[in-house]
């Protein structure tokens, strides 16, 4: 189990150097108003001028002491917090990039983005808080009550008296913030991913005109956060007018009951201001510590969520193996795994951790080395479930599946997914050039390699017409490029790697039949020797190759070429009936 202490150890000595600065700073707070009781008792009752200004110039001398230790502690305290953060967020995100997609689909990306963000800002603010108020507020409170008893024991009993009451308020405001504080983050999480559909799906809203629906619903989400966030802000609002009502009741006692011992004789004029700068010390003590009892509940729900994900056991796990073992299996894996399939699924069966029932059923399928093979099948048969498992997204329920005769969960996640070229159903770019996208295939791929990949994949003569070629820019989801274009991008970006297997996740439904008909032509003349998994729509995509895998609801219902398929395989007819009606009506038109 991780806590967040650790993200404090390398910042010890400026803990406790600010803490050190703080204490002093507290010793020349609670010096001057005794300082400012002998100058009005002597100085001004006497007036003795000289003392006067001896008096002032230690009690400058302080202020500014007390100037220089706050500030520097400040410095200081900023630094640890701005440090602990930083490192926090980026195990955050560490963490996060770890994630196999079952935690993704658990958490969701607009959590893990507050999180990240504003939950970690939430503790950093109450670390900052904490190393001032730890040290001040005790040291501040129980400092005027001793000096405030060695000057009157009365008196000191009578602002005594407030000091429960304060505390019992403060105690039932924590008791009540903290359940609204996770309820008030539960509901920033809901308005953050309802903003982020609503973003993300501008364009499908604007197709279909919801945009007052969409706007409904935002505002509804907004309207929950607002309501708990004016509940929160409306207890926070009693909180300083109810302290300081009992603290001023205070002072009022203490003027009351002073001037009448000043009256007597046994009190001086210079105490009962000391007196009265104690009492207003003690009140900053309590308002700082109410502080704290405020913001602690919101930091330590934060903390919660932040160790929920730290504390996220990845359900996919790296064996442990010897590197140089694997090593020597790289250069040998040519001589060695010919004798075995370059991928062979075994009594597979996969549901997804939400589900009841399995995606895939059974499955039993080799896909010979060097060969093309496809999978077919109506929307939500599990083929992209399918190719998912061989690049160990997801782990199998039951089963195995093995790449070059070893099962991938004998592979590091790494070294699996570098002997795959994985081009997914959603084509994704990510800001920064065309050059620095087609890189994220091959660290160190050369223009020539670059260049190559984008030739095999269709994409070379659109990249040359942009004015920068290679180092033209891509915007962030690559918005400036066509979806066609985008996804021969990302289809060049798997090729350049040239990797053992190649997986197209219903890429090719993008392209127009002559770009198809080019890039599958490309793929088989230059990637020989490679094994090819299509996953597709149109059967003119796949009719010519080795292999067809028909899927329907999660189970294998056809395997054989096109031909035999058509021969033996009811849903493989079907699709194919479907497909030429439908291009005999287009046709006609």
């Amino acid at each position: 189990m991780k806590t967040l202490a650790k993200y404090l150890k390398p910042y010890q000595f400026f803990i406790l150097f600010s803490v050190f600065l703080i204490f002093l700073q507290c010793i020349t707070q609670l010096l001057l108003p005794d300082l400012m009781a002998k100058m009005v008792d002597v100085g001004i009752v006497e007036g003795d001028v000289n003392y006067i200004l001896r008096m002032g110039v230690y009690m400058l001398v302080l202020t500014i002491a007390s100037t220089i230790c706050s500030i520097t502690a400040g410095y200081y305290i900023s630094k640890t917090a701005s440090g602990f953060a930083r490192f926090l967020r980026n195990d955050l995100f560490q963490k996060a990039a770890q994630f196999s997609l079952e935690e993704f689909d658990r958490f969701g990306t607009s959590t893990l983005v507050m999180r990240t963000a504003n939950d970690v800002t939430q503790i950093q603010n109450v670390i900052m808080m904490l190393l001032r108020v730890v040290v001040v507020s005790p040291l501040m409170f129980l400092g005027s009550i001793i000096l405030m008893y060695q000057k009157d024991v009365y008196l000191t009993g009578v602002v005594l008296l407030t000091i429960p009451f304060l505390f019992v308020f403060i105690f039932f405001v924590s008791r009540k913030m903290m359940p609204l504080m996770k309820l008030m983050q539960e509901k920033l999480d809901a308005l953050s991913r309802v903003l982020r559909n609503r973003l993300t799906g501008v364009r499908v809203i604007r197709a279909f005109n919801k945009e007052n629906a969409a706007n409904k619903q935002y505002e509804e989400s907004n309207a929950d956060l607002t309501n708990v966030s004016l509940t929160v802000n409306r207890i926070m609002a009693a909180v300083f007018p109810g302290m300081s009502f009992l603290m001023n009741l205070a002072v009022v006692a203490v003027l009351w009951f002073g001037s009448r011992r000043i009256a007597i004789d046994t009190f001086s004029v210079g105490d009962l201001m000391a007196f009265i700068q104690y009492v207003f010390l003690i009140m900053f003590s309590v308002v700082m510590l109410s502080l704290v009892f405020i913001i602690i509940p919101r930091a330590k729900v934060s903390s919660d969520r932040i160790l929920e994900v730290l504390n996220t056991d990845d359900s996919l796990h790296d064996p442990l193996y010897d590197r140089s073992a694997s090593e020597n299996e790289q250069k040998n894996s040519a001589a060695e795994f010919d004798i075995y399939p370059a991928v062979e699924f075994k009594n597979v069966s996969f549901r997804y951790s939400d589900f009841e029932n399995d995606i895939l059923k059974n499955l039993s399928i080799q896909v010979p080395r060097g060969e093309t093979v496809a999978v077919i099948g109506v929307t939500g048969s599990g083929k992209t479930s399918l190719v998912n498992l061989i690049p160990r997204f997801y782990d199998v329920s039951v089963g195995s599946v093995f790449v070059n005769g070893k099962d991938v969960r004998s592979y590091s996640q790494a070294d699996l997914r570098h002997k795959i070229g994985f081009v997914p159903q959603t084509a994704v770019l990510f800001s920064g050039t065309v050059a620095e996208n087609i890189r994220y295939g091959k660290e160190n791929a050369s223009d020539d390699e670059i260049w190559q990949a984008l030739e095999i994949a269709q994409a070379a003569d659109f990249v040359k017409q942009m004015e920068l070629g290679l180092n033209a820019p891509i915007s962030q989801d690559g918005t400036n490029v066509s979806g066609g274009q985008k996804q021969r991008l990302t289809i060049a970006r798997a090729i350049v790697g040239k990797p053992q297997i190649y997986i197209f996740d219903d890429n090719f439904s993008a392209l127009d039949y002559k770009t198809d008909a080019l890039l599958r032509k490309a793929l088989k003349e230059n990637l020989g020797g490679a094994t090819i998994i299509i996953v597709a729509q149109r059967i003119s995509t796949i009719k010519d190759v080795s292999q067809i895998i028909v899927l329907d609801k999660g189970e294998i219902v056809g395997i054989g070429t096109n031909t035999e398929l058509m021969q033996k395989s009811a849903v493989y007819r079907q699709i194919v009936a479907s497909q030429t009606a439908e291009e005999g009506s287009h046709e006609s038109k």
